[in-house]
């Protein structure tokens, strides 16, 4: 298991039609019923899956096929443990400045999805930053424990850690299927894609071993597989969450619903992993430029068909201004989203209004 991060974890999107999630319920129109199901041993999070099948059997061997690849991907991803016979992330950060680790595809292909994006999006999500990250997990860690001396890292200890973060000096061999890191003190972080990359990989394989009706939530990160086979909704509902009231027991924390299928929804904010210095909230969100944490929004919500990317560009839209995001979506394409300003108000993308409960959407239509 990744080791747990003393930190705030928060569901960062309600799963709307997720109500009474144990159990079952039968559809009397069609063959298919509701099912759920969950587990909370991989990727420090809850991950819910809800969809429908034709039987309780069915449904439990997607269930088995989810979480195993989960676990598998889960341990490629740690950067935190060894795991026998695995090279993992840990083992490339533990080689670097030494040689060359050999890794398989999985990770191969997160790496150069990085770097690809980072360099499509003007670099706001470095996986290269984490010896930066590091330093701010350590300090994050000792003020949750010791609330009364909480403090901020030195900036001096920042501005040299980043001297270790040149995302060009990852080196990527994918004939030979290594990876390298060239500074010694380099370490790589690939928290801010790795729950939405594995989700995407699983999504797809699952959608080919047959479950095509469900949705699949790791820590709020969602991934609808088609529609509700329910023969009512063309739609999935999903409840965008209100920074101010982050406790899934409130009934008013929903500050809109999108209606949407066969797409991801992720959302970064400043609620989700945080302590508390002097009475300001310090949150996980790092900024590369300024090495503190983003201040521009309470959240952003991003919208796309890839979980990868939507969980790559929910960090890098919160790390810029709104202004920035807008123009980086219309050059990047294909992505909407929400944004949550400091005052409450809510900025959305045309496309993205279009399938909003607040504009007029249902489950049945768009708007």
């Amino acid at each position: 298991m990744i080791k747990l991060k003393k930190s705030i974890t928060m569901l960062v999107l309600l799963v709307i039609i997720i109500t009474g999630f144990a159990g079952c319920q039968r559809n009397k129109r069609n063959e298919y019923s509701k099912f759920s199901a969950g587990f909370f041993d991989t990727f420090d999070t809850l991950t819910q899956v809800v969809g429908y099948a034709k039987s309780q059997e069915e449904f439990d061997a997607y269930i088995d096929q989810i979480h195993e690849r989960f676990l598998e991907l889960h341990k490629l991803y740690n950067k935190y443990n060894d795991y026998e016979g695995i090279n993992n992330i840990k083992t490339i950060n533990d080689h670097a400045g030494i040689k060359p680790v050999k890794v398989q595809k999985e990770i191969i292909d997160l790496l150069v999805f990085a770097k690809d994006w980072n360099e499509r999006t003007n670099g706001k999500t470095n996986i290269a930053m984490g010896s930066v990250l590091e330093i701010w997990h350590d300090y994050r860690d000792d003020g949750i424990d010791n609330p009364e001396n909480a403090k901020l890292p030195p900036m001096e200890a920042l501005m040299e850690a980043k001297k270790y973060t040149d995302i060009n000096k990852v080196i990527v061999d994918i004939e030979n299927s290594t990876v390298y890191l060239e500074d010694e003190p380099m370490r790589l972080d690939v928290g801010a894609i790795a729950k939405g990359f594995a989700t995407e990989i699983i999504a797809k394989e699952i959608m080919l071993e047959g479950f095509r009706s469900g949705i699949i939530c790791p820590g709020g990160n969602i991934r609808a597989l088609d529609k509700p086979l329910d023969g009512v909704r063309e739609r999935w509902g999903i409840g965008i969450q209100d920074p101010d009231k982050f406790i899934a027991t409130d009934g008013d924390n929903v500050l809109d619903t999108i209606f949407l299928n066969n797409a991801s929804v992720v959302s970064s904010g400043d609620y989700q992993r945080y302590y508390i210095v002097e009475g300001k909230v310090i949150h996980h969100l790092i900024d590369p430029t300024t090495l503190m944490p983003g201040e521009y929004f309470r959240a952003v919500t991003v919208l796309t068909e890839d979980s990868g990317i939507a969980d790559f560009m929910s960090t890098t839209l919160f790390l810029m201004s709104y202004e920035d995001g807008k123009a980086l979506i219309e050059k990047v394409g294909g992505i909407e989203a929400v944004w949550v300003m400091h005052d409450g108000s809510i900025q959305a993308t045309e496309g993205m209004k279009n399938i909003m409960k607040s504009n007029g959407a249902t489950g049945a239509k768009a708007k």
